[in-house]
């Protein structure tokens, strides 16, 4: 017997669980088209010392995220950052369609960083186009959960670039095998 989300109980054969859990959750990829705003993760802090080469400026990630702006029709980049206070406000003046989930101290309280993070991803997840940090745990993840959700991968692998990379590699897709 199993129970569902509004409480009713269910009994079913283990097979056809198993055709249920098979079927409803593989998206084929290029189904899902997201808001209508690109997402973009751009960490800063000690991945500009520890990844120097990788991370754009502020004004080179500006200069990306406006013309993926363009090339999309979008007018709105929810940005995910751990940028400090100083930076975040030349970020904000260089990109002032620029939105971010910002809690109050309450919402903060209540889902700590760990769950304010995780709602920063589920908004990059849902976006028209995303764009993440090279080698970032935190964009692998969006993509991982993009591929579940079926949007198509030229939307989903994309990374910043340094300023001074002349061979900028995009992510792996990474395929999920059911």
């Amino acid at each position: 017997m199993y129970m569902h989300a509004s409480g009713a109980f269910f009994s079913y054969e283990m097979d056809e669980v198993q055709n249920w859990l098979r079927s409803p959750w593989q998206a084929k990829l290029g189904s899902a088209q997201g808001g209508p705003y690109l997402a973009a993760h751009l960490r800063r802090k000690d991945f500009i010392w520890g990844h120097r080469e990788d991370v754009p400026s502020l004004q080179g990630a500006v200069k990306k995220i406006r013309g993926i702006m363009k090339k999309h029709k979008l007018t709105r980049v929810f940005v995910a950052t751990d940028a400090d206070e100083e930076e975040l406000a030349e970020l904000k003046k260089l990109l002032p369609e620029m939105v971010q989930f910002e809690p109050t101290w309450e919402e903060l309280e209540l889902f700590k960083d760990g769950g304010v993070a995780i709602i920063d991803q589920w908004i990059c997840a849902h976006a028209r186009y995303f764009i993440g940090t090279s080698v970032s745990t935190f964009s692998f993840r969006i993509h991982e959960e993009r591929e579940i959700l079926g949007f198509d991968p030229k939307t989903t692998y994309n990374r910043f670039c340094g300023d001074e990379e002349l061979d900028c590699e995009q992510p792996t897709h990474w395929k999920i095998v059911y």
